[in-house]
């Protein structure tokens, strides 16, 4: 196969953790040829969708582990498959950037994810697709029904439906002198749409990362568990990860939503779970793999590789 990767800088790649790096190295030692380039090397000209690519070889050097050759311009039809692995944030540039990869799909270009797919699978607000495995949620810009919500439930997390890592996510109790505050801070004075659910407290075991693949479950979920006096299990927050074969819970999750995230588009997708609900749907770059294979062996990267082979 002849693969093509948009994706973050080279050089910021943190390879001992990179999911993106860990699907390279596979298809790389499976024959497949590899090409790169970054969101901005891709454009609309004369009513085609090309892209500067770069052929990417892997090499075992302590200095460097890429090397790549001088970019060509091509169409991205040119390839058996596109992987859109840039990592968020999710702002306009990154929605102009799935128009032109869906004007590059209606021209014949196999794109993962499905961009059509990624702008309307919002990672926070996609689980309502999913009430039955929903804790209880508030989404609105509403200070007065924000304050209710706290109210009623006591306890609860609030957060933007447009961050990542943990950023902006707050746990907030009803007496909490802060409360309005941060309320007014993160809808910007009711102007910006978040967020509000009941806190979880199974969340001291993990907020468990499920990888999809093509509808698949991966048979471990890695388990961000939160550093001492921090309620966010995100590894960029501190968290760290431990894998865990799936539970009874996160198989009936991973059932359901796996053939209508697969019908979808969605190829790779990261199912977050605390406790028994489901909080989270990421389809933008999910990551995981390096960490579920070092701890149990089960190579994720391989399942993935396997399903593109047999998709394209």
């Amino acid at each position: 196969m002849k693969l093509a990767i948009i994706l973050d800088p080279l050089e910021h790649i943190k390879t001992y953790k990179d999911s993106t790096f860990a699907i390279m190295r596979e298809a790389a030692k499976r024959g497949h040829g590899l090409y790169v380039m970054e969101q901005h090397e891709v454009w609309l000209q004369a009513g085609r969708v090309l892209c500067r690519a770069r052929r990417l070889d892997l090499i075992d050097d302590d200095l460097r582990w890429y090397s790549v050759e001088d970019p060509v311009v091509l169409p991205l039809t040119e390839f058996d498959a596109v992987l859109m692995r840039k990592d968020p944030p999710f702002d306009m540039e990154y929605v102009f950037s799935t128009y032109l990869l869906e004007l590059a799909e209606e021209q014949g270009a196999h794109i993962l994810n499905k961009p059509a797919s990624i702008r309307d699978f919002n990672e926070k607000l996609s689980i309502a697709k999913f009430p039955q495995f929903m804790a209880p949620t508030l989404v609105s810009r509403d200070p007065e029904l924000i304050r209710a919500f706290a109210a009623e439930h006591g306890d609860v997390v609030v957060k933007p439906l447009d961050a990542m890592g943990g950023a902006s996510v707050f746990r907030i109790i009803e007496s909490d002198p802060n409360l309005n505050v941060i309320i007014e801070t993160l809808t910007a004075l009711g102007a910006r749409t978040i967020m509000a659910q009941r806190y979880i407290p199974e969340i001291a075991q993990g907020d468990k990362r499920i990888l999809l693949i093509d509808g698949e479950a991966a048979p471990y979920a890695l388990a961000r568990i939160p550093k001492a006096g921090e309620t966010r299990g995100n590894l960029a927050a501190g968290g760290k990860g431990v894998a865990r074969p799936l539970s009874a819970r996160d198989r009936e999750i991973a059932e359901t939503l796996g053939p209508q995230l697969k019908e979808a588009g969605l190829f790779l997708v990261g199912l977050d779970v605390i406790g028994d609900y489901l909080t989270e749907i990421n389809v933008t770059s999910p990551t995981g793999m390096q960490e579920i294979a070092a701890q149990t062996g089960f190579d994720v990267a391989g399942m993935f590789v396997d399903a593109l082979e047999k998709r394209c």
